[in-house]
């Protein structure tokens, strides 16, 4: 059964492969034959390693496989097939264009036709896919862990005197079973302590899915120190619901597994409630909720209503909420001063120019998905996130710790 499984795929692989090597053996035609013998045994060996990974992943193999080996072979075989796509349109292009000659060629005697295929659109095809291979590889060995300090002053309207100077530090999406090394990790913390905040926020996706995934990062991030407490809210990879559980049992003990392990890390976990604290004699709320999306793709366990209860009447309103999407779905609606979101990670992927450009493709399911927006008194943060899902890298949107002062 496996066999045929892997049947089809590697036939697909290998004829768009065989396609996109037209351009290959195009651009090399002046070349020694010692380089073209080269340059055919690497392009190749990439359909090679890709069936062979599909068949013995189909067959269990990969299993006691390194997991860093793992994610860079299956990273780099995605990022390869992705910089195909521009060089097998342009081929493409090119073989429309010299059916239309042959085709003009039969009824025309006038027309000239070259059977040739075009160089200058190989070329450009191998260039436009040499492109994003280089960006994504670039983006995995340059930027998965270069972690950026984003800086914000945030002016609350009617904020209390005693209040004002109020420094928050904002991490979020860590997905620790994506890591694959502890040392770089530490140095966040490091950036995080650093800047001595009042207050640490959490805003969700500790893990991908299992909380197992955070063992070996638990001493780490429980080092993060602020002088009034670290709080956290639960995001939607939380929850085990991408997860395949032999039982409802199972996954419910993954999550109070998790919910244990925020508290062994002495991170104040809020779920659907809310915390009074007080600095300098005047007292402020933290409310945070569990997930909830405005998309009918992502799970709604918040309570906004319920986390609100006994904050009506604080001066000054702080909210954690793992989705952007729930801010102006619900808190708009309310009171609260400043929420704080990720979820998004900027898709990891983006172009950003400080205080002049900023755009990821992930702009066009999120209305809000990296930085500070207002609409009228009300502010929401969205960061951008620490770790990385999927795709092991960054390319223009790196992984952020946010830094609020209130005024």
């Amino acid at each position: 059964m496996n066999i045929i499984k892997i049947l089809l795929p590697a036939v697909l692989i290998f004829l768009l492969d065989y396609y996109a090597f037209q351009a290959i053996k195009t651009v090399s035609g002046g070349w020694s034959q010692v380089t073209r013998n080269i340059v055919y045994s690497i392009y190749w060996l990439v359909p090679i390693l890709a069936v062979g990974m599909m068949a013995a992943g189909a067959y269990g193999y990969l299993e006691g496989l390194n997991k860093t080996t793992y994610t860079f072979l299956r990273s780099f075989l995605t990022i390869a097939y992705v910089a195909k796509i521009p060089m097998v349109a342009l081929l493409l292009v090119d073989d429309l264009r010299r059916l239309f000659l042959f085709g003009q060629a039969n009824f025309s005697e006038t027309t000239e036709y070259s059977k040739g295929r075009s160089e200058f659109l190989a070329n450009t095809g191998i260039i436009l896919g040499a492109l994003p291979f280089v960006t994504l590889i670039y983006g995995i060995v340059r930027n998965r862990y270069r972690y950026k300090v984003f800086r914000e002053t945030v002016s609350i309207a009617n904020l209390p005197e005693s209040l004002k100077g109020l420094k928050i530090v904002q991490i979020s999406d860590i997905h620790s079973g994506s890591f694959d090394q502890i040392d770089p990790v530490k140095k966040a913390v490091e950036l995080i302590n650093k800047e001595e905040a009042d207050l640490v926020f959490f805003t969700g996706d500790l893990v991908n899915s299992i909380a197992s995934e955070m063992t070996n990062y638990i001493d780490v991030f429980s080092q993060i120190k602020a002088k009034k407490g670290v709080f956290s809210v639960l995001g939607n990879h939380d929850y085990g619901d991408y997860h395949n559980w032999s039982s409802v049992e199972e996954k419910k003990e993954n999550l109070d597994t998790l919910k244990g392990i925020h508290r062994q890390m002495g991170w104040d976990l809020l779920l659907n409630e809310n915390r009074i604290l007080e600095m300098n004699e005047e007292k402020f709320a933290i409310i945070g909720v569990e997930n909830y999306s405005a998309s009918a793709h992502f799970p709604k366990y918040g309570d906004l209503a319920k986390a609100y209860q006994g904050a009506e009447n604080m001066p000054l309103k702080l909210l954690l909420s793992h989705d952007p999407s729930h801010w102006e779905n619900q808190i708009l609606d309310t009171d609260i001063d400043l929420t704080f979101s990720g979820h998004t990670h900027g898709m990891q992927f983006g172009i950003e120019i400080p205080g002049w450009f900023k755009w990821s493709p992930v702009k066009y399911a999120y209305k809000q998905w990296a930085g500070l927006y207002q609409t009228g008194k009300q502010y929401l943060y969205v960061n951008r996130g620490l770790g990385f899902l999927g795709y092991p890298g960054r390319v223009g949107i790196l992984p952020e710790i946010t830094v609020i002062e209130l005024t």
